[in-house]
């Protein structure tokens, strides 16, 4: 994802570097005016200086002060240059270029430090309150389990072991999606693919939560073609995705899940029964640390699961998307297949 990223920025750039070119030429053709051009070339290493990293805002300067005296100055269709005047405009274009660069470059890193000191925030903030509650949990039921052994029956032992059981386990999925999202937001997380069988993954995602069979239904659709992925990590995409559905969903209602083929793309279907979301819900549902408080059943946690879930789906190329239906909520995740 970083790659293509970058990618797209040199891809913006080049546009916006032919762009001011083209309308460069006809404003001269137009007003005759240097000074116009000189400030649309310039306009266009603003833009550029805020895409990309400073030495190629440069290399873009140099090219565009070598179009301007190779396209706009007199003699045309040549690098020499007679008038004072164009050579002064063409040394102030470059000195400006470069300066304007430069601020872009510290605009740039100030934005990304005043973004790292947000998500540590945001991070403490969700660790006070989604560390402590099961932790708790935990510390309360194994408390309660020592100091009244003797008085209480085999049933309530094992249901306070239990109790703090689902703590402990809801304490490490939270941990592991922290983890997991700090890598996404530095670019840290290292993807390493093998060829699986999807049906696997999805079967092993489901047994983690030791549930009725019941409460979640699969449907498959025809034969499906192994994708290549990190089985962990879409395991623990899956895992997020279907914990959040189960955790929207009354336990009356199961959360059916459909996978089918659709040419080189295998797509699973995820939809739970619970209350519906705006278009607007849905498309902040995968942002980091987001959580529909008017629409929870129970403690929703910190809003990481599915960013995590995002992040991951997109690291294999793949794509995730919320669709509003008329009831519940549904995610589509499509991965690419080798079939």
């Amino acid at each position: 994802m970083t790659t293509y990223w970058h990618q797209n920025r040199y891809f913006v750039s080049l546009t916006v570097f032919a762009a001011a070119l083209l309308v460069s030429l006809g404003i001269e053709r137009w007003l005759g005016s240097t000074i116009a051009v000189l400030l649309i070339l310039q306009l266009s290493i603003v833009v550029i200086a805020l895409q990309c990293h400073s030495p190629i805002a440069y290399i873009a300067a140099v090219i565009e002060a070598l179009s301007f005296n190779f396209l706009f100055t007199t003699p045309r269709y040549s690098l020499q240059m007679f008038h004072l005047d164009d050579i002064i405009n063409l040394v102030v274009f470059i000195i400006v270029a470069f300066t304007t660069s430069q601020l872009a470059e510290r605009y740039r890193r100030q934005q990304g430090e005043l973004k790292q000191a947000k998500l540590r925030n945001q991070i403490l903030l969700s660790v006070s309150h989604d560390l402590r509650t099961p932790l708790a949990g935990i510390i309360g039921n194994l408390t309660t389990l020592k100091e009244y052994m003797p008085q209480l029956s085999e049933a309530e032992k094992h249901e306070l072991l239990d109790s703090a059981t689902t703590e402990s386990h809801r304490l490490h999925q939270y941990i592991e999606n922290l983890l997991q999202a700090t890598k996404l937001q530095h670019g840290a997380m290292v993807v390493r693919k093998n060829q699986e069988s999807l049906i696997h993954i999805l079967n092993n995602t489901i047994a983690r939560f030791s549930l009725p069979p019941e409460r979640i239904i699969v449907g498959v659709d025809g034969a499906i073609g192994l994708v290549t992925v990190s089985s962990s990590l879409i395991e623990q995409a899956l895992f997020n995705i279907l914990d959040n559905a189960l955790r929207y969903s009354s336990n009356e209602e199961p959360v059916t899940v459909a996978v089918f083929q659709q040419t080189h793309t295998v797509v699973i279907d995820i939809l739970n029964k619970g209350k519906s979301l705006t278009d607007r819900e849905a498309e902040r549902i995968f942002d980091l640390f987001y959580t529909g408080e008017e629409t929870k059943t129970t403690d929703s946690g910190s809003g990481l699961g599915l960013a995590v879930a995002k992040g991951v789906i997109n690291a294999h190329h793949g794509t995730i998307e919320c669709i509003v239906v008329p009831q519940g909520c549904q995610i589509r995740i499509c991965l690419p297949s080798s079939n």
